[in-house]
């Protein structure tokens, strides 16, 4: 299964590599901003397993890790750099050393800064999906940084440029005027779908890249009201748009109770629980490339196997949104 970044001609694979966890530990004034230690060899490992796998696109973000996430990925990409696509965001600055994310920086001044950073980090010189990563940022305030981000283009240092929001508005406003604008990254997965970004995205002919697919590991099926993250995870953080998980780091029972009333239609065909997931994704829109977090071989071999057994039938989805009152 393959998609297309919007009408940029840059082909992916259906399914992609989200990259925040592997960057390891980071934190802000709210407390931890990434999923806690990490092994930066099984990272490795985890990369190369998803390119044996077929999975070639793979998307991370400047902050994650404050820096580290992009390191990890550049290194164990050497080498083999034609045979993927990149994607990463900028806005939120950092610091590498002390593993501080200080706030945000939307001038356009900024954008050349952070793209320039992020090559060298990801050992390239070309991004094929640069996105904004402030995702309320002002519709007008974001029109300044379109003629930066159209010189990036033309100069070759990236091949298309996104926005990771929530707000549909925000996508409209560059659907309108962006030129190269390809993907909207956004906040999409059976227990919490975006219709109004999914129709936004398939009028303006742009991907619609699947941020928490897998609902912060919620729709693997591996917790319960009696799971616990581990300290320095940002699912126990407690932060406003934390909804999955309470500030004990456990998970929303009431969340649960809605995965188990869709358990038996997403496991069907053999599935796992995240592989209909996955499934579900690919069958509510033609335009979705989800990009489920991985750290270890075993999450990406779990997640690439939905490839293979493809989207949920049309009869299944509403079944779905049925069962969910949806």
């Amino acid at each position: 299964m393959r998609r297309t970044l919007g009408e940029s001609g840059i082909d992916v694979s259906g399914i992609g590599m989200g990259c925040w966890a592997i960057g390891g530990p980071f934190h802000n004034d709210n407390g931890p901003s990434g999923w806690g230690e990490v092994d930066d060899d099984e990272s490795t490992r985890t990369i190369h397993r998803a390119l044996d796998l077929g999975v070639d696109f793979f998307d991370t973000a400047d902050v994650y890790g404050a820096g580290h996430s992009e390191r990890v990925l550049g290194r164990a990409l050497a080498g083999r750099r034609d045979q993927v696509a990149i994607a990463t965001k900028w806005g939120w600055t950092f610091e590498e050393d002390t593993k501080y994310a200080v706030g945000g920086n939307d001038t356009a001044a900024y954008v050349r800064q952070a793209v320039t950073a992020s090559l060298d980090r990801l050992g390239t010189d070309y991004i094929d999906l640069y996105q904004l990563h402030i995702g309320d940022l002002a519709a007008d305030r974001a029109a300044e940084l379109l003629g930066t981000l159209e010189a990036l283009v033309e100069e070759g240092k990236i091949r298309a440029y996104g926005w990771s929001t929530d707000l549909p508005d925000r996508a409209e406003s560059w659907a309108r005027d962006g030129a190269h604008f390809a993907a909207v990254q956004h906040d999409c997965s059976v227990l919490h779908g975006s219709p109004e970004m999914l129709e936004v995205c398939e009028r303006h002919g742009l991907a619609s890249i699947n941020r928490g697919p897998l609902a912060m590991g919620l729709l693997t099926g591996k917790y319960t009201t009696a799971t616990q993250v581990g300290p320095g995870d940002v699912r126990g953080s407690g932060v406003e748009w934390m909804t999955l998980f309470g500030k004990d780091g456990r998970p929303s029972a009431a969340h649960l109770a809605r995965l188990e009333s869709v358990r038996e239609v997403l496991t069907s065909e053999g599935r796992t629980l995240a592989q209909g997931a996955l499934a579900w994704l690919w069958a509510v829109s033609d335009r979705t490339v989800p990009i489920p977090g991985c750290r270890t071989v075993a999450q990406v071999e779990d997640n690439a196997g939905a490839l293979g057994k493809g989207p949920l039938t049309a009869a299944q989805v509403a079944e779905i949104a049925v069962l969910l009152g949806s």
